[in-house]
C-alpha cells in the first residue's frame, strides 16, 4: 500500500467516521455502531466503493485506539477502589465469567463442532469487550455513577482471566509443544501481571516523579509513549496489550499529573478509537452471517441471560437498585475486539470453517445492539424486582417538582 493510498484510507476513514456519527447524532444514535457500519460500507465484502481492501493496513492505529481506550479506562479506575473493594470486584467479576464463560462452554459443546471450538466459543461467549464497554460508559456519561466502579472491575478481573485464557488456549488448539510449554506460558504472563500490580501498588510515588512534567507537550509523548511500550511488552509475555495499557492508566491516574493526563488523552483516545471500530467493521462479512444466524441468535439469547443473571448477582453484592442492576447487566453486553483476537487463532488452527462466521455475526449484532439497549436500561430496570416502585417514586417526585415551578 503506497503512501499516498495510506493517507486516502486514513482520511477516508475519519470523515466517512465522523459524517456517520453526526447523522447518527441528530437520531440519537449511539456512535460506535455507526463507525462499525462506515467500516462495513466501505469494506472489501459489501459492493460498491472500496475505500481499503485489506483491514491490515489499518491495523497499527487500530491497535492504539484501543491501547488509548484501555489507558482512559485505566486512568479512570484509582486505586483506592481496588483496595477498599477488591473482595466485592472479585466476587462480581468471578460470578461473570463463572456464569458467561461457563455457559459459552456447554453452548460450544451443544453445537458439537468439536472440543477446541468449544473451548474457543468459551471465550467468545465470556468476555466482554473492553473497548465497547468503555466507549458506553463515556458516550452516555456514566464514568461517575456508582454501578461503573463494578463494571470497571469485572472488565479487570475478565482482563486478568484473559490472559492466563490465552496462554493456555494457543497451545491446545494447535495442538503443539505440549502441556509444559503451556504452563510455561501461564507462569510468563501470571509473572508479567503480578510485577503490574506491584508496581500500581507500590511505585506509584516514584512513577509519580518521574511523569511531574509540566510542558503539556512532554507529558503527552511520556504517557503515550509509556502506554504503548507496556502494551508491546505485554504482548510478548503472553498478556492482552488492552491490560498492559490498562495498568499503566491505573498507575499514572494515581500521581499527581492524573488529572492533566485524563484532559490531554480525550481528544486522542476518541480520534483513535473511531479508527479501531472503523477497522472492525472492515473485517465483517455480512454476506457470511446467514450460513451461521441460527446458532448466532442462540448465542445472543444465551449472552442476554446470562448477563442479566450477572447483573442481579452484583446487584446482590453491592446492594444496588433496579436503575444501577440494569446498567451493569446492559453495558457488559457488549463483544468485540477479544472475539476477533479468537476468530484469528481458531483460523490460523484449521479449526471449523464456521466460526469466523458465527464470531463476526455474533460480535456485530451485539456490537450494534449493546450500545443501543444500554441507553435504554430504564426499560429493563422497570422490569426487575423493585423497579416499578423506582420508578413510581421517580415520576412521583418530578410531578412535584413541576407543581413547585
Amino acid at each position: 500500500m503506497g503512501h499516498a493510498d495510506t493517507l486516502l484510507a486514513m482520511g477516508g476513514a475519519f470523515v466517512a467516521a465522523a459524517f456517520l456519527a453526526r447523522l447518527g447524532g441528530r437520531i440519537g444514535l449511539p456512535t460506535i455502531p455507526l463507525f462499525i457500519l462506515a467500516g462495513i460500507l466501505l469494506g472489501p465484502n459489501t459492493p460498491g466503493y472500496v475505500l481499503l481492501e485489506d483491514p491490515h493496513d489499518l491495523e497499527m492505529l487500530s491497535a492504539l485506539g484501543l491501547v488509548l481506550l484501555l489507558f482512559y479506562l485505566g486512568l479512570e479506575f484509582h486505586m483506592d477502589d481496588l483496595r477498599t473493594g477488591g473482595r466485592k470486584m472479585a466476587v462480581a467479576g468471578s460470578a461473570y465469567l463463572l456464569l458467561n464463560v461457563g455457559a459459552g462452554l456447554g453452548f460450544g459443546f451443544a453445537l458439537g463442532w468439536g472440543t477446541s471450538e468449544a473451548l474457543v466459543l468459551a471465550g467468545v461467549l465470556g468476555i466482554s469487550s473492553s473497548a465497547i464497554v468503555t466507549k458506553i460508559l463515556v458516550d452516555l456519561g456514566r464514568i461517575g455513577n456508582k454501578e461503573t466502579r463494578p463494571i470497571l472491575g469485572i472488565i479487570v478481573v475478565e482482563d486478568i482471566f484473559l490472559a492466563l485464557y490465552l496462554a493456555a488456549l494457543q497451545p491446545i488448539i494447535s495442538g503443539a509443544d505440549g502441556l509444559g510449554a503451556a504452563l510455561w506460558d501461564i507462569g510468563k504472563a501470571f509473572a508479567f501481571l503480578l510485577l503490574l500490580a506491584v508496581a500500581a501498588r507500590w511505585g506509584t510515588g516514584l512513577i509519580g516523579r518521574l511523569f511531574a512534567i509540566k510542558d503539556n507537550e512532554l507529558l503527552v509523548i511520556s504517557f503515550l509513549g509509556a502506554a504503548v511500550l507496556v502494551a508491546g511488552v505485554a504482548e510478548k509475555f503472553g498478556v492482552a496489550d488492552a491490560i498492559g495499557a490498562f495498568m499503566v492508566g491505573l498507575i499514572l491516574g494515581n500521581t499527581g499529573a492524573g488529572d492533566r493526563i485524563r484532559d490531554l488523552v480525550h481528544p486522542l483516545r476518541d480520534a483513535f478509537a473511531a479508527i479501531f471500530f472503523f477497522n472492525f467493521g472492515l473485517s465483517i462479512a455480512p454476506g457470511d452471517l446467514p450460513t451461521v444466524i441460527g446458532p448466532v441468535l442462540i448465542a445472543i439469547a444465551v449472552t442476554v441471560t446470562m448477563n442479566l443473571v450477572a447483573g442481579l448477582v452484583t446487584a446482590r453484592v453491592y446492594g444496588f437498585g433496579p436503575q444501577p442492576t440494569a446498567n451493569v447487566a446492559t453495558t457488559l453486553l457488549a463483544r468485540g475486539e477479544f472475539a476477533l483476537i479468537l476468530a484469528t487463532m481458531a483460523a490460523a488452527a484449521g479449526l471449523d470453517g464456521r466460526l469466523s462466521p458465527f464470531i463476526a455475526g455474533y460480535v456485530l449484532i451485539l456490537a450494534v445492539v449493546a450500545p443501543l439497549v444500554a441507553g435504554r436500561s430504564h426499560w429493563l430496570a422497570r422490569w426487575l424486582p423493585g423497579g416499578r416502585a423506582d420508578a413510581e417514586r421517580t415520576e412521583g417526585s418530578a410531578e412535584l417538582v413541576e407543581a413547585g415551578r
